[in-house]
């Protein structure tokens, strides 16, 4: 219920905007969407599946994918504290680096070594995404944050959508070979990397790099907003290192809104299937239908069509309009059910369209819940917190994902091929549908019981004008000598 006036007087402005802010966020964009074009990257698991590079499947799925969620795993953490600390741009650098290397080990690379090498930058880029999603909200004013947001993922978007068209158009119809793919790759990577090089180095970020409201006159940060009755925001050399530790407390505090607990747990348990789905189903395709000729690999199209029905879904996703505090169990449960479907229908059947229709609309299904997780999560937190939920989130994601991994993929554990791994796969999703589902039910009924109460009795319904307005009287009377 605060409002403009409830503000301290004394409470200094937000920070003046660069007056280049649209020519930077029009660059970051630029950068992005050039950082994605990889026409290589929908075809690398038939790439070292092929006489280029003759791996085994098993050396592939028990070997040589696992690292990559070990690697995630390990440097997420660092590096969403580096990202803070070193204010963006040198993590971009590192990321444009990383995906070199991976192109790199990916043409000269010769055995299994190498190749676990480049699962392992890969795992760097993936965490180093975070410098990029979080670098915009240093050029704008918080009053631009969902706008420019919308912008630069949607650069990410269309460069992997142009990105995915790009790479089967030069496969099906210019015949090139995964080799020259790679070259490519390669290319626009070097160049991605010149791009950064230019990038402006905010001077300030979330939690390390804070101002000093003092000395330049910017406005306190939305962490100390929190608790106005303690103005920690005075001493900044006071709270500065503890940080983290604070907002953990505040965390605590909030963790038991519903809303919040409910839409993190599905972030984390969903989250961590569904990007095993995305590391192991080239390897099902490949298993379905395996050719020789490169022209009739068609897992570039594929992640097209689903990166774009996936870009539809999350915008038809903002224009829902349903009671989430009643309705949000029950909304998951249903998504997850007809995933785990479409995950027994690509376990299952031997024609390959069938299992790219699965894929696509199983992408497409998960992304429709994203922004609607990413509102719910978001709505009753500031932007510091918010960065540290999702952070945790997809750190304990990455935990759960990387124990299953362990424990079905990896050699040391059962090792299943890959249509084994797919059944598991179902089951996990077929048991997160039927938990949701019963939750929903609580719910409702809950919300059945506290409606119960409020419902008039049909006596009343009988009652004059005056004996009801009389009746609020004698409350109104009896309310006051309470008082």
């Amino acid at each position: 219920m605060s409002t403009e006036d409830d503000k301290p007087e004394n409470q200094p402005p937000d920070p003046p905007p660069d007056s280049q802010w649209k020519l930077l966020v029009f660059y970051l964009c630029f950068y992005g969407f050039m950082g994605q074009i990889r026409p290589g990257e929908s075809f690398i698991t038939p790439y070292l599946l092929g006489a280029e590079k003759n791996f085994t499947k098993e050396e592939v799925t028990n070997e040589i994918t696992p690292v990559l969620s070990y690697s995630y795993m390990v440097v997420l953490v660092p590096i969403f504290l580096l990202t803070d600390y070193l204010r963006y741009k040198p993590v971009l650098v590192l990321q444009c680096l990383s995906h070199i290397s991976i192109w790199l080990l990916l043409i000269f690379g010769t055995n299994v070594l190498a190749m676990q090498f480049m699962e392992f930058f890969y795992g760097i880029t993936m965490a180093a995404r975070v410098a990029y999603s979080s670098y915009i909200f240093s050029l704008v004013t918080p009053s631009r944050y969902q706008r420019m947001a919308s912008y630069s993922r949607s650069s990410v978007l269309m460069g992997v959508f142009i990105s995915s068209v790009l790479g089967q158009l030069c496969l099906s119809v210019g015949g090139t070979t995964f080799m020259t793919l790679n070259y490519i790759s390669l290319g626009f990577m070097c160049f991605a990397l010149v791009l950064t090089l230019f990038l402006k180095r905010p001077k300030r970020s979330l939690f390390f790099n804070r101002s000093d409201p003092v000395c330049n006159g910017t406005s306190p940060p939305e962490l100390d907003k929190m608790k106005p009755g303690k103005p920690g925001w005075q001493k900044a050399s006071a709270w500065q290192n503890m940080v983290i530790i604070r907002m953990l407390k505040e965390l605590a505090s909030i963790v038991r809104l519903p809303q919040l607990r409910l839409w993190s747990l599905w972030w984390i348990f969903n989250s961590a299937g569904y990007y095993l789905i995305l590391y192991y189903v080239h390897i099902l395709w490949n298993d379905i239908y395996s050719t020789t000729d490169n022209r009739k690999v068609y897992n570039g199209g594929v992640e097209a069509a689903s990166t774009l029905l996936g870009a539809i879904t999350s915008f038809v996703a903002g224009y829902v309009k349903i009671r989430w505090t009643v309705w949000s169990e029950l909304m998951i449960a249903i998504v997850t059910a007809f995933q785990a479907g479409l995950l027994l229908l690509m376990s299952t059947t031997g024609n390959i369209w069938l299992c790219y229709i699965g894929y696509i609309l199983f992408r497409s299904s998960y992304q429709f819940l994203v922004p609607i997780a990413i509102f719910q999560i978001a709505s009753s937190l500031s932007k510091e917190l918010c960065a540290l939920v999702f952070g945790i989130n997809t750190f304990l994601a990455t935990v759960l994902k990387t124990i299953i991994t362990v424990i079905i993929t990896d050699k040391r554990g059962l090792a299943l091929s890959v249509h084994p791994q797919f059944y598991v796969y179902f089951g996990y999703f077929t048991l997160l549908a039927v938990v949701y589902l019963a939750a929903s039910l609580y719910v409702a009924m809950r919300h059945n019981v506290c409606r119960k109460p409020q419902e008039a009795p049909p006596v009343e319904e009988l009652c004059s004008p005056v004996v009801e307005t009389l009746g609020k009287d004698k409350s109104t009377e009896l309310a006051s000598s309470e008082a």
